[in-house]
């Protein structure tokens, strides 16, 4: 087991990629502090399910957008385990429409979440693990936040910043054995991507040169080699999930 008795808290964790990255860190032996917003059901049901695979999942209901919140997060996770070793920036939202229709509401959740989340949670982890002089960080961007998507302006804009967050925290805490990285999916066969109807779903896949979409035990796999010693030159950097699309 790559992650045996760490303890890692993933944020947005009952549905889609976050589900998938909580599922592989219980299979890989790990601890797990995970954050819902709503889906109290879901979210023991996947608590039992990391139960069932040998390990520990705590789910805690809360909005990343509390920086008091995301204080208490750090402390249940080391007073349940005893420690802090993995921080995976999961939480997000999307209100998608064009410009001209956004109000500053939609503009304001979707950076509040995304990206003010971010900064949240690993604000308030990061004295941890400056103070053991040992951490793993990994972000969920997107292809949105390097290409740009039509009607996703505030998406794009906070997984961009997401980015450039990562870039910026890798350098400053690098020399304190912490590494940062970042992965961007593109379309993921999610609840989301589901709800699409069939003709838009074939034009996608259409515009992808795997010609397919991806899958979130996809986004996971790439989440573990990031937290795992294979992967312990780098930092700073965004892995992109998106079967090539972003190519074009």
């Amino acid at each position: 087991m790559l992650f045996k008795d760490n303890c890692a808290i993933v944020t947005g964790g009952t549905r889609g990629i976050g589900r998938s990255i909580i599922s592989m860190l219980a299979r890989e032996g790990a601890n797990i502090v995970f954050t819902y917003l709503k889906s109290s059901k879901e979210a023991q049901e996947l608590a039992e399910e990391a139960k069932a695979a040998g390990t520990r999942a705590v789910a805690l209901q809360m909005d990343v957008r509390d920086i008091e919140k995301a204080k208490e997060l750090i402390e249940r996770a080391k007073a349940e385990f005893g420690r802090l070793d993995i921080l995976i920036n999961n939480a997000g939202i999307t209100r998608d429409k064009a410009l001209m229709m956004m109000t500053k509401e939609d503009w304001q959740e979707v950076i509040d979440t995304n990206l003010n989340g971010v900064f949240n949670v690993t604000r308030s982890a990061i004295v941890t693990f400056l103070k053991q002089k040992k951490g793993n960080i990994v972000n969920i961007s997107s292809v949105s936040g390097i290409v740009g998507l039509p009607r996703q302006a505030n998406y794009s804009a906070s997984k961009a910043g997401i980015i450039g967050f990562t870039k910026a925290l890798a350098r400053e805490v690098g020399p304190y054995n912490i590494r940062v990285n970042a992965v961007a999916p593109g379309f993921i066969e999610t609840d989301m991507v589901s709800g699409l109807s069939g003709d838009f779903k074939l034009k996608l896949k259409e515009k992808i040169p795997l010609s397919r979409f991806g899958t979130t035990d996809e986004v996971a796999d790439s989440v573990k080699f990031l937290l795992s010693e294979h992967s312990g030159y780098i930092t700073g950097q965004t892995i992109i999930l998106d079967g090539g699309l972003s190519l074009l």
